[in-house]
């Protein structure tokens, strides 16, 4: 079966972190620092939220509350009801983030996070990596960073296994020679408190090199990865693809956009795949796949 997507939305600037929230879709328009809201029903479009500094990645908690990774902001924030933004964190060993992307949360409420910095402008960065960090509450109720990855050079969109034993992430570095693969990093079992090593050696699942790789991704309820990838620029285009936890391409589906940026399971059923593009799109299609119910 070949998708059908149809656009719902023209081109408004760079939409990313799509979300369904059980009635309808929330995604950031970064450029206007704003979150959108789309319902299926009325299908109609409001502004969910402004002043967001930035927001690129998404994440509804245990709590059904919002977290986001504020990428100009530089911060990990909680969007809680009432407009009020909570900072969780905006440091490292004392040092600014760089530009945090995408997140996953676990199920014990950690917060799993890729903190990149995409462009040439590097002046103001803090820290000397780009890296994947683990969130973990404290008990005056702060929340520790820890870092997870010592190999990643720009993290892009990022996703835990349906076991929690597997951390995928988009490794994406532009330029030539640098890595874009699809990576699967074991979570060591025996360091739940982030005491040493969080993950080990990763695989590679797929190496798309020298084309443009996954940017943000989302999984089915057979724990496959359904994943954004592609441009115009250079090989297949703007595609979907969807992998088995092996690597093995399962599916791929043409896109009507140039450049993809992330993609999530919403509609009454989780049969509808919403995706976003770097132009600005809202695309969606109905699939034969369902979406994993977290």
């Amino acid at each position: 079966m070949t998708w059908q997507f149809e656009i719902l939305l023209d081109p408004i600037g760079l939409t990313e972190g799509p979300l369904w929230d059980g009635k309808a879709l929330l995604f950031t328009n970064i450029p206007n620092s704003r979150i959108m809201r789309f319902d299926p029903g009325a299908a109609e479009f409001s502004v969910w939220r402004e002043g967001t500094n930035g927001a690129n990645g998404l994440m509804m908690d245990a709590d059904g509350v919002v977290n986001a990774c504020e990428g100009v902001g530089r911060r990990m924030v909680k969007y809680v009801d009432g407009g009020e933004t909570i900072e969780v964190c905006a440091e490292f060993e004392g040092r600014r983030l760089n530009s945090p992307n995408d997140l996953a949360i676990d199920r014990r409420g950690r917060i799993w996070f890729t903190d990149p910095r995409y462009g040439d402008f590097r002046d103001d960065m803090e820290l000397d990596h780009e890296s994947v960090y683990r969130l973990d509450r404290e008990e005056d109720g702060s929340w520790r960073p820890v870092r997870v990855t010592f190999d990643t050079t720009a993290p892009n969109g990022l996703l835990l296994s349906p076991d929690e034993k597997v951390l995928y992430v988009a490794q994406s570095k532009y330029g030539d020679g640098e890595h874009r693969e699809l990576r699967a990093y074991p979570i060591c079992e025996d360091n739940s408190e982030g005491d040493g090593p969080i993950a080990g050696p990763y695989e590679v699942l797929h190496n798309f090199y020298p084309h443009r790789g996954i940017d943000g991704m989302c999984l089915d309820s057979e724990g496959n990865i359904v994943a954004t990838a592609g441009w115009g620029k250079s090989g297949p285009g703007g595609m979907i693809y969807v992998f088995a936890p092996n690597g093995r391409v399962l599916e791929t589906h043409p896109l009507p956009c140039d450049s993809p940026t992330n993609c999530t399971f919403g509609g009454e059923d989780l049969r509808d795949l919403y995706v976003t593009s770097l132009e600005g799109h809202l695309m969606r299609a109905h699939t034969d796949r369902l979406g994993l119910v977290t």
